[in-house]
């Protein structure tokens, strides 16, 4: 029987991080994972890489581009002719890159000693693991240290199940060879408007149905105001308190039936994409032999340093409960190879970013204003707005500005928000300002550079003082 220090079960953004940062410590490791590619072969990285993150900004960015040649280059002053969209060699070049990133993954695990044992994992108790390979053949392996780092899955919809062709979920909206005419999306976080993004820009009638009231209610409501403004204005249909009863495929359509404030509604759709969430692969998991327990949603219970209710078992990422984010679990995957190796172990949850990838993105960190309202905390508010940055007009994509939030006594800073021209790479600043305990004055003492779209971050922590120059 072979035998490891770590046995990570799971290759996605948390497990094969932790798999890498283990082996740098020294560790003997192994990572056991079932995911076969769109090839038929056997492939790392997880939901993140193969069907998440990475293929949907590849189309994200697709799409943009084939949207600006159309609408955003008269502006410019640049004039180009007919514009034409090809869906199969968009998803050809998104699959390259989700291969090029699968096999580095691959280079990586050789590069570190990492055993691959392809398959499904199931906990047989006592630090016993049996692999089950794709073709049947069965191993048992033993770890002196177990890591459950399995991800999510969609969560299914029962009123609309996924057919994999007129009725499909996130991993299948990213695989359209030809532009349906009207796309309905059932759910309006954040998969469902990046997905929206991407078909509405090529061409389609996108309508999102979200049973919510409210739009985007983990963002600030200052920031979700105006996205959902800026996203209309972009042709997306977003419809709220709208609950999907039912759904039927007739004649290559699909019909939706939803309640909202007007009554029970019918809409018709050549494809829909069910985007209401995600939840925790912890089943078939042997998780009862080993002692593991889990909770009524499915989440793995943990302490502060991941450790689950059985001794040498830990779990990270999507399993537990949290953002489910992939640098999030990257992030949880350090720290328990780290807390294992008898180092400091800690994630900072309260700093994580979120972003959504639309245009203009979103992206935010720590508190909203009504968060900070409900539990009495004292604040202040700078707010700057993208119309007033030189490079952002420079670039024709002034939409959007940046929130700061300072407590009102200390002034260090609470939270920032941010919808604009690539806010998700502005957030970084915020998140070091905020892990070195920054104040909006420290923010707005720093020399940015002009011009610069974080100029408006650096404007914004000066009107939180009353003190913004440009505007």
């Amino acid at each position: 029987m072979d035998r490891y220090d770590l046995l990570v079960i799971g290759a996605g953004p948390g497990g094969y991080v932790a798999a890498i940062r283990a082996a740098q410590l020294g560790m003997r490791v192994a990572c056991v994972e079932r995911w076969i590619g769109k090839d038929g072969k056997p492939a790392l990285g997880g939901t993140c890489l193969n069907v998440g993150c990475i293929p949907s900004k590849a189309l994200l960015e697709s799409s943009e581009q084939y949207h600006r040649a159309r609408h955003g280059l008269g502006a410019h002053g640049i004039t180009v002719g007919e514009v034409s969209i090809d869906p199969a060699a968009m998803v050809a070049r998104k699959d390259r890159i989700v291969a090029q990133f699968t096999g580095g993954i691959k280079g990586l695990f050789t590069k570190n000693g990492i055993a691959w044992l392809q398959g499904t994992a199931r906990l047989l108790g006592d630090g016993q693991v049996q692999v089950t390979a794709t073709d049947g053949a069965v191993q048992t392996v033993a770890a002196q240290h177990i890591l459950i780092a399995t991800g999510s899955r969609p969560t299914p919809l029962s009123v609309a199940p996924v057919d994999g062709e007129h009725i499909v979920d996130s991993a299948g909206a990213l695989d359209f060879t030809a532009v349906p005419a009207r796309l309905g999306i059932i759910g309006a976080g954040v998969i469902g408007l990046e997905l929206g993004s991407v078909w509405s820009r090529l061409g389609s009638q996108v309508t999102l149905l979200e049973a919510l009231p409210e739009f985007l209610p983990a963002a600030d409501r200052a920031i979700a105001a105006i996205a959902r403004k800026e996203f209309t204005a972009q042709g997306l249909d977003i419809r709220l308190g709208a609950k999907v009863t039912g759904a039927q495929v007739a004649a290559g359509q699909v019909a939706v039936d939803f309640e909202d404030a007007a009554g029970a509604q019918q809409a018709q759709f050549d494809r829909l994409i069910v985007a209401v969430g995600r939840q925790p692969v912890t089943d078939d998991l042997g998780l009862d032999a080993a002692g593991v327990s889990r909770d009524e949603r499915g989440f793995i219970p943990v302490d502060g340093r991941f450790q689950t209710s059985a001794a040498g078992v830990y779990a990270i990422g999507d399993v537990v409960r949290g953002p489910m984010l992939a640098h999030r679990a990257s992030e949880d995957g350090i720290a328990v190879a780290e807390g294992i190796a008898g180092q400091h172990c800690h994630v900072d949850y309260g700093t994580i970013p979120w972003i959504i990838y639309t245009w203009p993105e979103i992206a935010w960190v720590g508190r909203t204003e009504q968060a900070l309202k409900a539990e009495g905390v004292p604040y202040v508010t700078g707010v700057f707005p993208f119309q007033a940055n030189g490079r952002a007009r420079a670039m024709e994509a002034a939409q959007g500005q940046v929130k700061l939030l300072a407590h009102a006594e200390t002034d260090r800073v609470l939270g920032v928000h941010i919808i604009g021209p690539h806010a998700s790479e502005l957030i970084a600043e915020a998140v070091v300002a905020m892990e070195f305990c920054a104040s909006a004055e420290d923010i707005a003492r720093i020399v940015h550079a002009h011009p610069t779209l974080s100029e408006v971050l650096h404007e914004a922590a000066l009107a939180a003082h009353r003190r913004a120059i440009h505007i």
